[in-house]
């Protein structure tokens, strides 16, 4: 009878252990933006493996939780319900880091980039010939349409400005566009499918922005910098090996890097800034 109590008592230890080991798995959110069909369930499938690597360097649990809207997103973030979020747009990320304590860790490669595009047969050679001429954009509050707002008026083009711009629906319609001859010129991310097939049947990149974090990863506060420095070793040596660049070509990126913490941090004024600026 004391010996069955006592096992029994042990395997009551070992099971509460467990629940509360469970109960304290840490969150890792992804948001991939409106881009995509996947359910709640394909999107953890698809990196759960990234959550294992967080998981080793942080010598905890970590669970991966599919956040599908914006409002939910910002609203999780702000009320550091997440332990890390890897998400799309990067604007998000950035805020987090600026408005609610949130640290960086790491980002995708390659960065982001604007495109402005055109057709093979365009007769516009420079980026100062689509003055005046009819734009197609993503719609307006989408982060694409603002960076590439933003770079547009660093380099003297001010969207708001120009009478002949058109916001669509998504970037695939951008290309419906200018197939089509509603547009003379279009804007689009570079690590959309449109953004990497475009010259791919002769058709020109008139021109490339400056590069912006893609896809990072921020960590809240309670993350010290030692477990972060982990996290990112786990992270960084997923490219050094067939099965970790499996994982990476699964969630579509080429590595992570973990020096784009300043200009991640500079993301939200200089697209302000640039919003704001007169020309």
């Amino acid at each position: 009878m004391f010996k069955f109590l006592t096992k029994a008592m042990v395997s009551g230890v070992v099971l509460i252990a467990s629940h509360g080991a469970q109960a304290q798995a840490l969150l890792l959110a992804i948001s991939e933006g409106t881009s995509g069909g996947l359910d709640a369930a394909q999107v953890i499938a698809k990196y759960k493996d990234v959550g294992d690597a967080i998981s080793r360097g942080m010598r905890s649990s970590v669970n991966v939780v599919f956040v599908r809207d914006f409002a939910t997103l910002e609203e999780g973030l702000k009320t550091n319900r997440y332990a890390f979020v890897m998400a799309r747009p990067s604007d998000y990320p950035a805020r987090a880091m600026r408005d609610s304590g949130y640290n960086y860790v790491a980002n995708a490669k390659p960065d982001g980039q604007c495109y402005i595009v055109v057709k093979k047969d365009s007769p516009l050679k420079t980026l100062a010939d689509i003055k005046g001429k009819k734009i197609a954009l993503p719609e307006k509050v989408a982060y694409m349409s603002k960076f590439c707002a933003a770079e547009l008026r660093s380099q003297g083009i001010d969207l708001d400005k120009e009478k002949n711009v058109t916001y669509v629906k998504e970037q695939a319609a951008v290309t419906f566009y200018l197939d089509n001859k509603f547009a003379d010129a279009g804007a689009v991310a570079s690590y959309s499918g449109v953004g990497k097939n475009w010259e791919k049947n002769g058709d020109r990149i008139l021109h490339k922005s400056i590069a912006q974090p893609y896809f990072p990863l921020v960590a809240y506060n309670k993350i010290n910098t030692a477990q972060i420095v982990a996290v990112q070793r786990e992270l960084l040596a997923l490219s050094n090996s067939e099965t970790g660049k499996e994982v990476l070509k699964r969630i579509g990126i080429n590595a992570f890097d973990a020096t784009g913490e300043a200009k991640l941090r500079a993301l939200p004024q200089w697209l302000e800034q640039e919003a704001k600026s007169p020309k």
